[in-house]
C-alpha cells in the first residue's frame, strides 16, 4: 500500500505537467492563429467559432477586411469592406 502512493505521488503532478504542456503548445501554434503575421499580405484578423465545423474568419488583404464562412468542405465570401471603413 505504501509503494502505491509513493507511485501516486510521482505519476500524478508528472501526468498533470505534461496535460498542461500540451494545452500550451496547442494554444501557442494552433495553425492558422500566429501571433506574428509581419509583413504578409494576407492576415487573419479574428476567427469566431460557430458551432462544431464552421468558423467566421476576418482577413485583410490589400487593405480590404473580407468576412469569410469556414466549414470542412468550403469558403464562402461573406462580405467585403475597405479597411477604414469597418474598423
Amino acid at each position: 500500500m505504501f509503494w502505491y502512493f509513493v507511485k501516486l505521488l510521482i505519476l500524478l503532478p508528472l501526468v498533470g505537467g505534461m496535460a498542461f504542456g500540451a494545452l500550451w503548445l496547442w494554444r501557442k501554434y494552433q495553425p492558422g492563429m500566429m501571433g506574428q503575421q509581419g509583413d504578409r499580405s494576407l492576415k487573419l484578423l479574428e476567427a469566431l467559432p460557430m458551432g462544431a465545423f464552421g468558423k467566421l474568419a476576418v482577413v485583410e488583404f490589400e487593405g480590404k477586411k473580407i468576412l469569410l464562412s469556414v466549414t470542412r468542405g468550403r469558403i464562402e465570401k461573406i462580405a467585403e469592406g475597405d479597411h477604414a471603413r469597418l474598423r
